[in-house]
């Protein structure tokens, strides 16, 4: 009966905001989970047996979804391939209410669980989520590894529990590791992504309908995510705090993924009297996105926390010039030798916004500084050539394909070794 309620509840969503507050459904939601979970739990998970299953990785997770969670799992999947390591894929999203249309790793879904090794692309509570729908049968007598990716310091206490389901946790950061860290004694590993971004020359300005001869500023957002954390209106007030309205020199590119008409509403009101403003609100393949970031001259990310800023990697890589907070996961691949970096302040939540609690801290960039670097990055040619140059050499040096994979593979060897003792 639960699973049903949880079900209609699901379907009913939109009618039932409309009556109840979010917190309370939530309340409801965790309650059905929670009963679920409690049953599951006293029935018991078979401890990892090496013998039980062939020597292999199930990767799990929503390797179709069309949004950062699902470019992780797909990255993922690339390092998995280079490991010589026998692997399958199950896909598998909690959140149906996302295109799913990436289809590059079908040859490897079977939505089988044959090998030994679980590799849950899932977070915490999407993890109990599948645990619901699959039973006991998701775990019995694998190694059971969580990779996980949040972006702020406190975790939130839904998830908690799903830090039981598994044996240790992997995440692509140690700022992510190191949140983890302080709430289990389970063992935590940091094992990065390896970062590649093809573009095609087809996909040029021309192709976006973008001016060829304008110094483009690009900001991309998803608005599935939660828009205040990736802040897209703050790299839009720094802009319009560093050029006036009519500076035919410049441009700003807003990307959106997922976005309502009332979001983009927003934000052309926001740019009212702006004429070199630039929206693109279609969905894009991957190869399309790398190309506009290499179209632009600028990739700009006032966010306030960042759980690893995938596109900040992508955008060094193919020249392009990065202003980014200088906060989170993204300082682990970029400083103010290759990209400008922007200060800020800590500030605390007052209320729960998105997915983040009450009382959780994140970032406030300085949106004067940031507008100043735009300036210098228009005027000072010399300065980008060389912030663009250090930023290549950098980022291929730190995710080469080779030494990523080899400390996946070392991991996954030791998880045997250790339970053959």
């Amino acid at each position: 009966m639960s699973e049903l309620v949880f079900s209609l509840s699901e379907k009913l969503r939109p009618v039932l905001l409309k009556i109840f507050p979010q917190q309370f459904l939530k309340f409801i939601k965790n309650k059905i989970v929670y009963r679920k979970a409690s049953k599951l739990k006293k029935e018991g998970i078979l401890p990892f047996d090496p013998k039980m299953y062939p020597k292999g990785v199930n990767l799990i997770g929503g390797i179709r979804t069309q949004n950062g969670l699902g470019q992780s799992c797909r990255l993922v999947a690339d390092i998995l391939e280079q490991t010589g390591w026998e692997y399958t894929i199950y896909d598998y999203s909690a959140i149906k209410n996302i295109g799913r249309n990436d289809h590059s790793h079908d040859d490897k879904v079977t939505n089988m669980l044959p090998y030994s090794i679980n590799l849950l692309h899932l977070n915490p509570f999407e993890l109990q989520m599948a645990h619901l729908e699959m039973g006991n049968k998701l775990f019995n007598g694998h190694y059971n590894i969580g990779y996980w990716l949040y972006e702020i310091e406190k975790i939130p206490e839904d998830w908690l529990p799903g830090i039981d389901l598994v044996d240790e946790i992997w995440t692509p950061s140690e700022y992510i590791s190191n949140c983890f860290r302080k709430l289990t004694d389970k063992p935590v590993y940091t094992k990065s992504y390896s970062v590649s971004a093809p573009i095609d020359p087809e996909y040029d300005r021309k192709y976006f309908q973008l001016p060829e001869d304008v110094f483009l500023y690009l900001v991309m957002y998803d608005a599935n995510s939660t828009s205040s954390r990736k802040n897209p209106l703050g790299a839009i007030n720094a802009f319009k705090s560093a050029f006036s309205h009519d500076d035919d020199k410049v441009g700003l590119v807003v990307k959106i993924n997922h976005g309502s008409r009332e979001d983009i509403a927003f934000l052309q009101q926001e740019l009212k009297g702006y004429h070199n403003i630039f929206f693109i609100t279609h969905t894009m393949d991957k190869t399309e996105v790398n190309s506009l970031i290499a179209d632009a001259d600028v990739f700009v990310s006032l966010h306030r926390a960042e759980g690893f800023g995938l596109v900040m990697a992508e955008a060094m890589l193919n020249g392009t010039a990065c202003i980014a907070t200088d906060y989170s996961s993204n300082t682990e691949f970029m400083d103010a030798e290759t990209a400008c970096m922007v200060d800020y302040k800590l500030i605390e939540l007052t209320g729960d916004t998105g997915f983040y609690p009450k009382g959780s801290k994140w970032a406030e960039p300085d949106y004067d500084q940031a507008a100043e670097y735009m300036r210098r990055l228009l005027k000072e040619p010399e300065f980008y050539s060389e912030i663009t140059k250090r930023a290549k050499v950098s980022i291929e040096k730190k995710m080469q394909m080779k030494a990523v994979q080899k400390t996946y593979a070392q991991r996954l060897e030791e998880i045997y070794a250790i339970n053959r003792c």
